[in-house]
């Protein structure tokens, strides 16, 4: 019976090729794309999984309050809460300290390499996380001061196929640090990602005679706790605010300190603080996005059933000599479930096909890196093999229970068997189509807006022809500051460059100098505000062509400049401090961290960071002798060759450091490198989706048209023009899709406006959003609708009335 059932099914599949083609490829796109997404969304929650104790870490996370107000949420807290946390609370096995280091110089003495990615790590480590040692003791690797544990890779570039333990490596030419483990390359599932790793008792010695372990206030490490076994985390997290009030007693009652407990495996998608080890995700893209996914296959899915049952009255006659021949409906529904999941069977096969050839495309889109390894993943085939039966069940159920049925004597009479009900619930599948069509294509529309926004908007800072030169990493012991003057001296020589500057960060980047107790210097002590700070040269205003609105720019003729005395505020800072009107704040002394500093200038607001943000309170502080980042103005007139010149005279000034550089546009420009890929990846599945969908509205228009042949033929005969059938064919389907944009408008304005709060500046949702959607569909449907209106209203009458 099986064999005659897939013979038969085989039968109709090839007989109705074109149904077959369009139920296999509407399957197949909608399984591909699925499958595309679906992976990119379990990479995305997979963070964190390959650690075995994952479920019992949770990093601590400090927020400060300035009178009851958050104005500060960072990732790494106080050097202190790790040793004072674990010896207060039982309910903490153990904890680890990670201090961010800047990019450094490694050494052998014959080979080196620039190693990104480096902390100062507690001892703890190896036994928190699950890092896997190739070689070393993990519990002492990281015990002693002046120890280095090394990633594979970084060990394999300096010691090729040699034993690296216990050999001497170099940092910048100068500290020296003996090799004590090597571990596995970190996975790209992870938000730590160390190339190496200091030991903590190697910074504790360098920063001696200060003793951050007990330091409160001294921000900047991040720590992890690894919870026993039966803590419960909330309840532990209760009891920090009476150990940490108790060694902040002496800080005004204004300002307020706290710390909250971060699940590991949350932090990639759901932290954004300052202070980050890395750029993290978006939760509620990856969840949109799987959203998408199931939208995709779902309008697949309704398609098939679309079709299915538009071909109910040519199977309608095959039915009813089945059954009169003794076919039980049980048999019935057999036979076209199995040729449902023939036709899944041939659609996964071809999604198969669509997704190895799609690998490249869908990693440029959305930056994943999946591979063709991807065929050897043992998730891949179980979501595949899910769809296969979900599909084959969900898509083949409904027909057939429709076509099974049929009452014998009705149909093989030639009586008509279309009912109301199922009418109905074919135009309710096609709106459902459409609403969900109509909503992505408002998203899409929205996101692109946003993004086009944020790009053009007036910085308030020029970054154009900006070439930054990233800090040296090595200098010369003692001639640190003539060194980097000397080098802007030359410079300012070559015709091609208008400016040089040095500042501790440059605009794109959020600064992680955030000092708190600013106030002016008559002011008391609980009247102190927070602000973000940037180390400036004399030339960073007049570089970036900052506009200021009151006061004047630091200046060597001055005194209490000369003596690094001076700042200058934004214009949101200076309203943080309390000034409505610039102006009056000139010449104003702060406080500032035990000195005592003149407000020189204030300059107008400017984006420092993207438009994601608002404006930030900022202080310009002026140091001459900023260690930082080098911004080079240049001439568009003969680059290469101005580029040039600035690498000879760096390998002239640094020769010890590498030339590293990029253009600040462009680096101001990652910041949206996020929103413009989800904006690409919503847009390619929003037109898959409106393809699938069309291909829905082809199989209504098929089952409408086979009903309404005769009912043609006769208005035809009484005078009825081709241009007026299409028409009355037509309205049906219009009316729908009204109905369609009826339903997906509020959802698709409450949906966008919802994820426009996330911008501090954001576009406003114009009236052509939602109409560009609505009238792209209607286009799309008629001329869906008019292939087959038009075919159908050719037809000689004759033919189709042959038969009366």
């Amino acid at each position: 019976m099986l064999k005659n059932y897939i013979k038969i099914a085989w039968r109709n599949i090839s007989r109705n090729k074109v149904f077959s083609v369009i139920n296999i490829m509407g399957l197949a796109i909608g399984i591909a794309a699925s499958l595309l997404i679906l992976q990119y969304v379990a990479f995305e929650l997979s963070y964190e999984r390959s650690q075995e104790k994952g479920d019992r870490i949770y990093r601590v996370r400090q927020e400060r309050y300035e009178k009851g107000q958050l104005t500060t949420s960072w990732a790494a807290g106080a050097f202190a809460i790790g040793n004072y946390f674990k010896d207060a609370f039982p309910e903490i096995e153990d904890y680890v300290k990670l201090v961010k280091q800047r990019e450094v110089l490694l050494d052998d003495g014959q080979r080196s390499v620039k190693v990104s990615s480096v902390y100062w790590a507690s001892s703890a480590y190896f036994k928190v996380f699950s890092t896997p040692l190739v070689s070393g003791d993990p519990a002492t690797a990281l015990a002693a001061p002046n120890t280095i544990v090394l990633s594979e890779s970084i060990a394999r570039k300096l010691f090729g196929n040699e034993d690296p333990i216990g050999k001497i490596v170099r940092e910048n030419h100068r500290r020296v640090f003996k090799v004590t483990g090597v571990y596995k390359d970190m996975p790209s599932n992870t938000h730590l990602k160390p190339e190496a790793m200091y030991s903590y008792a190697s910074y504790l010695d360098m920063v001696k005679p200060d003793n951050p372990e007990t330091a409160w206030q001294w921000d900047g490490c991040l720590t992890y706790l690894m919870l026993r076994a039966d803590a419960d985390p909330r309840k532990l997290e209760a009891k920090f605010p009476a150990l940490v009030n108790r060694y902040y007693k002496d800080v005004p009652k204004e300002f307020t300190t706290k710390y909250f407990l971060q699940p590991l495996k949350d932090i990639h998608l759901y932290s954004h603080l300052m202070m980050e080890a890395e750029t993290n995700g978006q939760g509620n893209t990856v969840y949109l996005l799987m959203g998408i996914a199931l939208f995709i296959v779902g309008i697949a899915w309704i398609n098939y059933i679309n079709l299915a049952t538009a071909r109910a009255i040519n199977r309608a006659v095959e039915v009813g000599v089945r059954k009169a021949v003794g076919s039980r409906r049980s048999q019935l529904v057999a036979q076209f479930m199995i040729e449902s999941v023939m036709l899944n069977g041939m659609a996964v096969v071809t999604a198969l096909f669509l997704v190895v050839f799609s690998i490249p495309l869908f990693n440029s889109v959305t930056g994943q890196q999946l591979s063709f390894s991807l065929l050897y993943d043992r998730l891949f085939w179980t979501v595949l093999m899910a769809l296969f039966v979900t599909g084959s069940f969900l898509s083949g159920l409904y027909p057939a229970f429709v076509l099974s049925r049929f009452k014998p004597v009705v149909v093989l009479k030639g009586k008509a068997i279309s009912s109301r009900q199922g009418s109905t619930l074919r135009k309710s599948l096609v709106v459902v189509q459409f609403a969900a069509s109509l909503f992505l294509l408002v998203g899409m529309l929205t996101v692109f807006k946003q993004i086009q926004f944020m790009r053009s908007q007036q910085l308030g800072i020029n970054i154009a022809q900006t070439l930054v030169i990233k800090p040296p990493i090595i200098y010369t012991d003692s001639t640190r500051m003539q060194q980097q003057q000397a080098f802007k001296e030359q410079l300012m020589r070559e015709s091609n460059i208008r400016s040089v500057t040095v500042s501790s960060i440059v605009p794109g980047e959020a600064s992680s100098m955030n000092v708190g107790g600013i106030r002016l210097i008559e002011q008391n002590e609980n009247e102190g505000k927070q602000f973000r700070a940037i180390h400036v040269d004399y030339d960073f205003v007049p570089s970036y062509h900052l506009k200021l609105v009151a006061g004047r720019n630091f200046d060597r003729d001055f005194g209490m400049d000369g003596a690094e005395g001076a700042v200058v505020f934004n214009r949101t800072g200076i309203r943080r401090l309390g000034f409505d009107n610039p102006e009056s704040a000139v010449g104003k002394l702060i406080f500032f961290w035990g000195d005592t500093l003149r407000i020189a200038g204030v300059v107008e607001d400017f984006h420092q960071q993207s438009l994601h943000d608002a404006y930030e309170s900022l202080i310009l502080r002026l140091r001459p002798d900023v260690k930082g980042y080098i911004s080079v103005g240049v001439s568009a007139d003969n680059l290469n060759a101005t580029l040039a010149t600035v690498q000879r005279n760096w390998n002239t000034f640094f020769p010890a450091s590498p030339f590293e550089y990029f253009f600040l546009d462009e680096h101001f420009d990652e910041q949206y490198k996020a929103d413009q890929r989800f904006g690409k990846v919503f847009g390619i599945f929003t037109a898959l989706a409106i393809l699938v969908a069309c291909l829905g509205l082809f199989g209504l228009a098929s089952f409408t048209i086979v009903q309404r042949t005769k009912e043609i033929s006769i208005r035809k005969i009484l005078g009825a023009s081709v241009p007026e059938i299409v028409q009355l064919l037509y309205r049906e389907f219009a009316v729908l899709i009204v109905i369609a944009f009826g339903i997906a408008t509020p959802v698709a304005w409450f949906s966008v406006t919802q994820w426009l709060k996330g911008y501090a500046f954001r576009t406003e949702l114009y009236w052509w959003l939602f109409a560009i959607p609505f009238v792209l569909v209607l286009a799309i449907a008629f001329l869906t609708v008019s292939f087959q209106s038009i075919r159908a209203a050719l037809v000689n009458p004759a033919h189709s009335l042959r038969s009366e």
